[in-house]
């Protein structure tokens, strides 16, 4: 298994880091997980194109997770020929209120949609590429789910958890990958918590938020909803991962001289490999 890195970073922009999206390749399969920041400007910096993605899973809702989902809806869909699979798309509620929003048949985007079906140019370029008039509009199909979803693939599957972020007022969910290659887990947003450390038991990876080194976290305030490097660490340790991806890492961690604090404070609870992630970075598992 491959996961490529598409944003491993906060709300906060820096040049390292922003926002949340990775792909994970099985089998010349590419599931993507969250459409944060540029996500589709970052899969043609791996090398991948939205067209190549058919199947998107939400963490949650915020919009360091979700904010470039129009993005990749509309240029997947633009630069398609009008014969790939439908984009099959899986997360929290509202996933199914917010695509319907953007690219309904009132959607903000229509009016975009209907132009490059009915201009001239437009359909020349679809043709150009290796379509065939009449431009079929957007299809997509979309579903909301909760803790417990399960999703059988060709050589892979993928459950959900419960993950413990900014509820009541959204939902959050962890992701577990298995494939008869391995398994990786996507903790998303989430303070540390029996279902997300449950869902991680033997997994051979996990990518986990680490918001700052458990020193910061808790000077700051801010460790409700959130995982600490500490707590990443201490679940890694507790669930017997073998790999600890450290992800939505706040802008002060991925630095000299916290880099190398977060990594001390990681290794001193979890003694696996860890990995502090970068926006386009690859690893393989």
């Amino acid at each position: 298994m491959r996961v490529y890195v598409l944003g491993s970073g906060t709300p906060t922009p820096t040049a390292e880091r922003f926002g949340t999206a990775y792909v994970v390749e099985v089998d010349g399969v590419y599931l993507q997980i969250d459409c944060g920041p540029a996500a589709t400007w970052k899969l043609a910096k791996v090398g991948l194109f939205p067209t190549q993605i058919h199947t998107l899973f939400f963490t949650h809702h915020h919009f360091d997770h979700n904010v470039d989902y129009p993005c990749f809806l509309l240029t997947r869909w633009d630069q398609s020929v009008g014969t790939e699979p439908e984009l099959q798309v899986f997360g929290p509620p509202p996933t199914v209120e917010l695509t319907e929003r953007l690219i309904g048949k009132d959607g903000v985007f229509s009016l975009d949609y209907l132009a490059r079906m009915q201009w001239p140019t437009s359909q020349q370029v679809f043709v150009n590429r290796g379509g065939t008039l009449p431009r079929p509009a957007p299809r997509v199909h979309t579903q909301d789910i909760s803790a417990g979803f399960r999703l059988d693939g060709d050589g892979w599957t993928m459950r959900c958890a419960t993950a413990h972020h900014a509820e009541p007022y959204l939902t959050s969910l962890a992701y577990r990958l298995e494939t008869p290659k391995g398994s990786l887990v996507f903790t998303g947003d989430t303070e540390p918590c029996d279902s997300g450390q449950q869902l991680a038991q033997g997994a051979d990876g996990m990518l986990c938020m680490a918001w700052g080194t458990d020193d910061d976290v808790q000077r700051s305030g801010e460790a409700a909803g959130t995982c600490s490097v500490g707590d990443a660490a201490r679940m890694a340790a507790k669930a017997g991962v073998k790999k600890l991806v450290l992800v939505h890492v706040g802008p002060s961690v991925g630095r000299p001289p916290k880099r190398e604090e977060a990594l001390r404070n990681a290794a001193s609870f979890y003694d696996g490999d860890v990995v502090l992630a970068s926006d386009l970075m690859t690893i393989d598992f």
